[in-house]
């Protein structure tokens, strides 16, 4: 196996803190979203949350894993992350804040956003499986092509300053009312110091999406796992050098004209 020698700055923060998606505001509500040091430990007084339960603030680091979907908890008899209890409303064509807990400087990469539609009872219950589902609805990567790291950036990039504004995505303005579930990542090119590796940090919502649209994404539509393969130039990349880089998945879902 390869290896590069990062500066000690970056080594520190390499093995150091991750994060996760702390918050969100939707339609102007603040939601508060799992929190995996607090909410295990309060068992039935735990609050009810519009997001799936996560393992930690670490990444999953197998494309093919269940945990891909949504970043876990998969337990005995439950295939992916358990579902939430709730449902944010939200319009069509409005948009989501998601605030991200300080990302470290060492753990660059793209930004992505997909959204699923759940049955017609809710997402409370449902657990896609591997299914092909998915919609892409955003996504962001490199900014640069001609500056390797530390001064390259990406979309992550706005993450590593505090008190940050946050990401925001759009549900398309198009979209059938309905349930649908979103899953929201950032993918780090790298596995701590190794030239090559990946680290997934993905977390998964639930909204009721109003309006008055009437499409139902059937096509570009993928499975996690399953979109990601580990091979790929996408995925399997030296991220500290300089480099045109494309963002992995399907094109990003495009209402009709």
């Amino acid at each position: 196996m390869k290896y590069l020698l990062l500066p000690l700055a970056a080594l520190a923060t390499a093995v150091s803190a991750h994060g996760y998606v702390d918050n969100a505001t939707i339609a102007g509500q603040f939601y508060q979203f799992y929190q995996p040091y607090q909410d295990p430990y309060q068992g039935d007084s735990a609050p009810p949350r519009i997001s799936r339960k996560i393992t930690s603030n670490g990444p999953v680091e197998n494309t093919t894993s269940i945990d891909l979907q949504c970043g876990g908890i998969s337990a005995e008899g439950v295939i992916g992350s358990a579902p939430a209890p709730l449902h944010a409303p939200a319009e069509a064509g409005s948009t989501v804040n998601l605030k991200w807990t300080f990302w470290p400087d060492s753990h660059m990469g793209p930004v992505l956003t997909y959204m699923a539609r759940c049955p017609e009872g809710g997402c409370q219950d449902w657990l896609p499986g591997d299914e092909a589902v998915w919609f892409k609805v955003h996504h962001d990567g490199r900014h640069t092509t001609d500056k390797p790291y530390p001064d390259d950036v990406w979309a992550t990039t706005t993450f590593m300053i505090h008190g940050n504004g946050g990401y925001d995505y759009t549900i398309p303005s198009c979209l059938k009312p309905g349930y649908y579930l979103v899953r929201h990542e950032i993918i780090a090119l790298h596995s701590a110091w190794a030239v090559n590796g990946v680290q997934f940090y993905p977390s998964c919502h639930q909204l009721q999406v109003s309006g008055s649209g009437s499409v139902v994404p059937s096509d570009g539509l993928v499975g996690f796992p399953g979109a990601y393969q580990a091979d790929s130039p996408s995925i399997l990349i030296n991220v500290w050098n300089a480099g045109p880089y494309t963002i992995p998945g399907p094109e990003v879902f495009t209402c009709p004209q």
